[in-house]
């Protein structure tokens, strides 16, 4: 087998199925190159299955995978609630124990063969944490202590700890505030080894080397980033729709001609037989040109028909390079939010605050654990607040509320029973055309919400939002991209582009939050809350 001298993970025809049958990957073909690669794809194409075959925790059904090094991996739900150790996490337990035994005062052998040449091993893992920032995170420390955001470092300071060859990083940046994903992104920036990262983080896509694609069972590997990559795929699409065209034409044109020719033939045919009864000619001449003028026609019709089949073959061939991603297309009810109109305010323990007004556009952040979900509470549901924090006022009944997790989904109902749920008084066949532009098609609708896919469930979550009657004039989501893969943000943000009432998100995602024109941002710290906006204050 070849394998190019600049790769890190060479597949060769490498298929793979569940145990009752469902095939993931069939043959797959391809080279991951030295650096860092992102991984991306649709939820459901088997990222995550692709990482555990290149670290050995799945194996193929066939086909082989090579790599150039021992292999590393990360994966995307650390198990916090344990009683592990950061040095446990970091995976030098053993040495560490070993070491400070020996410092004591043991002289057992099994203690110097554990240690081995790593006497250092100690100051090494404290420079490696210092080095991503964890300064104060003590390697005796319980791993259920730690953040989410301190735990993902800690692991992926383990990986670079033991030096491996090849990283795997599955969504290493779910979860993770913005001051860790910023801790992140430096870690990635100045890595070193080969790096293969599973993410729907734009940021972090950008810094990669190449962008891979899992998509229709088939991965393409692309020299550039993730921005690069779009950039390319949009030439190429408009370059495809546009030989597609001149395909199409060229079908046109064919079965013109040949309609012509047929005509033609039909014209000889009747002059031929007009001669033939009129016996203008003698028998054996009209036999002969009757004979000929067929073998001619047949010639003729076999030309035609060859140009046409070469036509559509080459049209069927561009039809195949044009990528049918589905994009939501819906016409929202207009909540009628005037500009002047407030819609919430939110006041900190000395009372001073921020009023909300109209169709602004408001992103709250600030690190894990401050309060944040807690503060949306606080507007949702009034009752929650508590006297001395950060807390919100509703200045209107009509607020739709898009919680992290999605639990408040009745499993048992059908997906059109969900949204007619929430809109009671739309005629079914509305229902139907609503759904149909949210991508729910054909016998999809009558699916129990409990069989439906995280994606899918995400978006009868978000058709009960935009759909419901009374339009909402608020709309409150926290943080909704969060196992999102890039298709399922994109969706989101079609379906957000053509809501016209106030929109407050909570979110660590920067680029998700750019693209949805974020008009004031609220930032939740230790000593409260504080606004900013690019235009205008209206602060309070």
């Amino acid at each position: 087998m070849f394998i190019p001298q600049d790769s890190a993970v060479t597949l060769t025809e490498v298929s793979f199925e569940w145990s009752d049958g469902t095939e993931v990957f069939h043959d797959l073909n391809a080279t991951f190159r030295t650096g860092r690669t992102g991984l991306i794809g649709a939820n459901g194409t088997g990222k995550t299955t692709l990482l555990k075959l290149i670290c050995g925790a799945l194996t193929a059904t066939s086909g082989s995978i090579q790599v150039t090094g021992r292999v590393g991996y990360l994966p995307q739900n650390l198990n916090l609630n344990t009683e592990s150790t950061v040095a446990e996490l970091l995976g030098i337990q053993q040495k560490l124990h070993a070491l400070r035994a020996i410092e004591s005062g043991e002289v057992h052998e099994g203690y110097f063969q554990t240690l081995g040449d790593s006497w250092d091993i100690e100051a090494r893992a404290r420079a490696v944490l210092d080095s991503i920032g964890l300064y104060d995170i003590d390697l005796d420390r319980k791993v259920k202590s730690l953040s989410g955001g301190e735990a993902m470092l800690a692991a992926l300071a383990g990986l670079q700890q033991d030096e491996h060859e090849i990283v795997l990083l599955d969504e290493p940046t779910n979860n993770l505030d913005r001051e860790a994903r910023q801790k992140l992104y430096d870690v990635i920036t100045a890595w070193r080894g080969n790096l293969i990262v599973v993410s729907h983080d734009v940021m972090l896509l950008d810094l990669m080397d190449d962008t891979a694609e899992l998509q229709a069972g088939s991965l393409t590997v692309f020299g550039g980033n993730y921005s690069a990559y779009q950039r390319y795929l949009a030439q190429e699409q408009s370059a495809a729709e546009q030989a597609l065209r001149t395909a199409e034409q060229k079908v046109k044109v064919e079965k013109q001609q040949r309609a012509e020719a047929q005509i033609k033939l039909a014209r000889r045919r009747r002059y031929a037989q007009t001669d033939f009864e009129n016996k203008r000619k003698p028998k054996i001449v009209m036999n002969q040109r009757r004979t000929e003028a067929e073998v001619s026609a047949g010639k003729l019709r076999g030309m035609h028909d060859e140009k046409l089949e070469a036509a559509q073959l080459e049209a069927k061939e561009q039809a195949a390079r044009i990528r049918r991603d589905l994009h939501i297309r819906i016409n929202l009810p207009d909540p009628q939010v005037a500009s002047r109109r407030q819609l919430a305010e939110f006041r900190n323990s000395d009372d001073s605050g921020f009023v909300m007004y109209g169709p602004e556009r408001l992103a709250l952040t600030g690190p894990n654990a401050i309060g944040k979900t807690r503060l949306l509470e606080t507007l949702v549901i009034p009752s929650s607040a508590k006297k001395g924090l950060p807390y919100a006022i509703r200045h209107t009944d009509r607020i739709g509320y898009l919680p992290q997790r999605l639990s408040h989904l009745n499993n048992e109902a059908s997906v059109f029973e969900a949204i007619r749920d929430a809109t009671p008084d739309t005629p079914p066949e509305e229902v139907r055309e609503n759904l149909a532009r949210l991508l729910f098609r054909g016998d999809t609708i009558h699916q129990r919400i409990g069989t439906l896919s995280g994606g899918e469930r995400f978006r009868v979550a978000l058709a009960r939002l935009l759909l419901s009657e009374p339009p909402h004039q608020l709309l409150v989501l926290d943080e909704p991209t969060n196992n999102l893969d890039l298709d399922s943000v994109n969706q989101l943000v079609d379906a957000l582009s053509t809501y016209r009432g106030g929109l407050i998100v909570v979110s660590h995602d920067d680029a998700f939050l750019k693209r949805l024109n974020i008009t004031t941002w609220l930032t939740l710290n230790a000593d409260g809350l504080h606004a900013r906006q690019p235009t205008g204050p209206k602060e309070t």
